[in-house]
């Protein structure tokens, strides 16, 4: 019995990869989520704002008083004792490899084109097996169309693809208007994989305060159905890898993203609420699984309960929305 499997031409030991989270953060933590069992691991994002942030803090303080007085010169900072902060995040990426033998994959949070993207290419040169795009758009002018939107992704991948070589997957918003359409737009602009779905915070207001507050809430299984769906309908309709990353958090929620179609299944809210070692016990109970029903590898199931391969293929449709209706009954 084999739980390998491939995901963006990388062959990974079992379908459970660690997703971007605050666990990447450091070279132990990565070490321990390799020894749990993680087959990869997502390093947490690096964002656009860092990039742009870091660097006029640090022409505003090279350049500041300058022309104040000759000895102005002597307020530079030695450059070389200075440390931008998205270089360490490259270090990082290099130690890691250096650390552990699973595969790495870079993280970008953006959305804007410009040179930002350049630390894709010093992602790769840091020995980053992967690179997942992480964008994050809450569009909010009421005269950008749902178009314009779209090309916001597109022209990033593009550009984004014309600076590395390494493979590319891009985690999507579940809020396009044709998420078919768009993925399909998306492989082709250069996507090896696509991630399923970006979870967006919504923020919370606090009414003692009177303040907009952030709350971060972790996921739970039930989120799994939106990504479940669509995975299941775009399955082998595209040439490209499916990932699964919201609500998975047990051995079933695991297998149902790979009876859906998905070649890996990524978890980080299981793992930051119940600890890494829940990524042996997972793969312990999909093992026990796998044997009671006389499945010899990960391979067999991937795909299984697809649209394509699912003897009711309007259960992923509009009917399974009125059958859904009608199975409910009220408590009298």
């Amino acid at each position: 019995m084999t739980l390998i499997t491939n995901y963006l031409g990388l062959t990974l030991k079992s379908p459970i990869v660690a997703s971007s989270s605050p666990l990447s953060q450091n070279i132990d933590s990565i070490k321990r989520l390799e020894d749990a069992g993680a087959a990869a691991v997502v390093m947490y994002s690096l964002f656009e704002e860092q990039i742009t942030f870091d660097s006029f803090y640090v022409d505003y303080h090279l350049n500041k008083g300058v022309d104040s007085y000759p000895e102005s010169l002597s307020y530079f900072p030695e450059m070389q004792s200075y440390n931008v902060w998205p270089d360490e995040y490259t270090n990082l990426i290099r130690r890691a490899k250096e650390a552990v033998e699973i595969p790495i994959i870079g993280s970008l949070n953006g959305v804007s084109l410009g040179g930002w993207t350049d630390y894709a290419g010093m992602i790769e040169d840091a020995g980053a097996d992967a690179l997942e795009l992480n964008v994050y758009f809450v569009p909010t002018d009421v005269n950008l169309t749902g178009e314009e939107v779209e090309y916001v992704y597109l022209d990033l991948l593009q550009q984004v693809r014309r600076t590395v070589s390494i493979p590319v997957a891009v985690k999507l918003s579940p809020h396009f208007s044709s998420i078919p359409n768009m993925s399909a737009r998306l492989v082709e602009a250069g996507a090896n994989g696509l991630v399923f779905f970006n979870r967006f915070y919504q923020p919370d207001l606090d009414l003692e305060a009177l303040q907009v507050v952030p709350r971060v809430v972790l996921s739970n299984s039930s989120e799994l159905r939106l990504p479940l769906r669509w995975v299941a309908i775009l399955y082998e309709r595209l040439p490209v890898d499916f990932a699964i990353t919201t609500g998975i958090h047990t051995s079933e929620d695991v297998l149902k993203g790979l009876m859906a179609g998905a070649k890996v299944t990524m978890m980080a809210s299981e793992l930051l609420r119940n600890g890494i070692k829940r990524i042996g016990q997972i793969q312990e109970e999909m093992r026990r699984w796998m044997e009671e029903r006389e499945y010899s590898s990960v391979g067999q199931m991937i795909g299984s309960m697809s649209q394509k391969n699912c003897a009711e293929p309007a259960a992923f449709e509009r009917a399974n929305y009125l059958k859904t209706l009608a199975s409910y009954q009220p408590i009298n």
